[in-house]
């Protein structure tokens, strides 16, 4: 079976997300709150330790107020 975790692409997305939230002004903690997702884990994915579910970043999405597209934009 092939692996098809890719860390780099975890951890380039991840610096993405941090930075596209600061961009926004909102901190790990306000994130969570808009998106009930726990704060450890906006974190996690920040750093490239989980890879989170379509699901997941559709809720990051709307929770920074932007199209799902938005979040993959900055990785090429």
């Amino acid at each position: 079976m092939i692996n098809i975790r890719n860390q780099e692409l975890l951890n380039k997305f991840g610096l993405a997300l941090r930075a596209k939230r600061k961009a926004m002004g909102y901190s790990q903690e306000e994130l969570a709150l808009r998106t009930d997702i726990s704060i450890s884990q906006i974190g996690r994915i920040e750093t490239g330790k989980i890879n989170p579910t379509l699901c997941t970043l559709n809720v990051i999405a709307k929770g920074l107020e932007i199209n799902l597209e938005e979040l993959f934009s900055n990785l090429s």
